[in-house]
């Protein structure tokens, strides 16, 4: 999809400047000053597309701010950051791209910081933890634009014909998957470590037995006596007494896990708020709970957020800065978290959420995000230790597996990558 998004100076104006723009770009070129998005897909098909998003925006931002066109493409999260790694390398970068990472680009100096784009206001209102996760080495190159978190998800119908409560601990997790599995029921506990998004089920249970991907330093620590622990547990007291259904879990991937729920398939997995919609749409009556740990509750859930960056290429900076200003005001915000049951990045439009009573089944959400744990994003190994999880972590709990082993090959990997930074 391509549209045009036009825009005058946010930033001049916030400090009581007149901006005036002559058609001139930074890079001294004439005329209508064009930037060139690159945005993922959020949707599930035509109905509820992103281009819909993108169009009530471009239509905002063109009536207000003559001047600069911005040409966006959508495509979908399988497609988008390799097209991006790709017009990279080809010395077509876009001036803004809205993907997955951004610390490769931001360690080979590709991408302006957010203090040289962003009003103050913009770049000050970004949560605390994301704004965080979008730093390498102290600065922020990566601009959180929108988050989840994960919950446990529990059908409640199951739950009850079962006699069963809601979980709050790993022990159980164990007993209420071994009632529903003599119920009959399909995938008593769904877990999906198959390639598509094993890194996210990975870190949840990694946080819930209190470990991670990394240590209290910032370290790889994926191999630690903590995450051995967890994977042992799972494998021998979920996995290896046939409570996780009848696909193994290496090769179950969390489509197929999140389509089982909605079907009244499953009786438990971790799932993020665009679940709920979905289940419910289905007439599954959802339970959330914070992720069942150890000996009780995670006191944190784990994060997930995507990012927009600008490109240094084309040198549009302060039109670029504009146009993010603009994107970042709070209905602008709420509006694409809204469309896709996701949350908002900034402060004041979180606050808004939590105060609107439309919401209220995402408050859980909501609240969880400002202690969450994201991956390493500011690392720029971390794309590449991600495939590696994904890849092999399912192997970690197969009858015969050693989880210590497979781990600990995980961990070598990952410092060897991160060694070459």
């Amino acid at each position: 999809m391509q549209r045009r998004f036009v825009g005058v100076t946010a930033a001049a104006a916030a400090l009581g400047l007149t901006a005036t723009l002559s058609g001139c770009g930074t890079d001294g070129g004439s005329g209508d000053v064009t930037l060139k998005l690159v945005a993922a897909e959020y949707g599930t098909g035509p109905g509820d597309s992103s281009r819909k998003y993108w169009d009530d925006l471009v239509a905002k931002f063109e009536k207000a701010h003559p001047g600069i066109q911005v040409d966006v493409t959508v495509h979908s999260w399988k497609d988008v950051d390799r097209e991006v790694a790709d017009l990279v390398k080809a010395g077509q970068a876009p001036d803004l791209a809205q993907i997955g990472a951004y610390a490769d680009y931001a360690e080979a100096g590709e991408l302006y910081r957010a203090n040289e784009m962003l009003a103050i206001r913009t770049e000050s209102n970004f949560l605390p933890s994301l704004g965080d996760a979008g730093k390498v080495d102290g600065t922020l190159y990566g601009l959180p634009f929108v988050a989840s978190t994960r919950l446990l998800f529990y059908n409640k119908g199951l739950f009850e014909q079962a006699g069963i409560d809601a979980p709050r601990t790993w022990d159980d997790i164990s007993g209420a998957a071994e009632a529903l599995k003599k119920r009959g029921v399909t995938y008593p506990f769904a877990l999906p470590l198959g390639p598509e998004e094993s890194q996210a089920e990975t870190l949840m249970w990694m946080l819930s037995g209190n470990g991670g991907y990394t240590d209290d330093f910032g370290a790889y620590a994926i191999d630690s006596a903590a995450n051995v622990e967890t994977f042992t547990w799972l494998k021998e007291e979920l996995v290896g007494k046939g409570l996780t259904g009848p696909v193994a879990p290496g090769e179950l991937d969390r489509e197929k896990a999140f389509d089982a729920f909605t079907k009244g398939e499953v009786g438990m997995l971790n799932g993020h708020p665009t679940l709920m919609r979905d289940a419910e749409e289905k007439g599954v009556e959802v339970g959330m709970v914070p992720l069942p740990g150890a000996d009780g509750p995670t006191e944190g859930s784990m994060g997930v957020a995507d990012w927009m960056m600008g490109f240094k290429q084309d040198g549009h900076r302060e039109e670029m800065g504009e146009f993010l200003d603009f994107a970042y005001q709070d209905e602008n915000v709420l509006a694409f978290a809204e469309a896709y049951d996701l949350l908002p990045v900034t402060g004041s439009a979180s606050l808004k959420m939590e105060a609107d009573g439309r919401h209220k089944p995402l408050h859980g959400f909501l609240s969880a995000l400002p202690n969450s744990q994201l991956y390493p994003f500011g690392k720029t190994s971390w794309a590449q230790v991600s495939e590696s999880v994904k890849e092999e972590i399912g192997s970690a709990v197969e009858p015969h597996a050693d989880p210590e082993a497979v781990l600990g090959g995980i961990a070598t990997a990952a410092r060897g990558a991160e060694s070459a930074e």
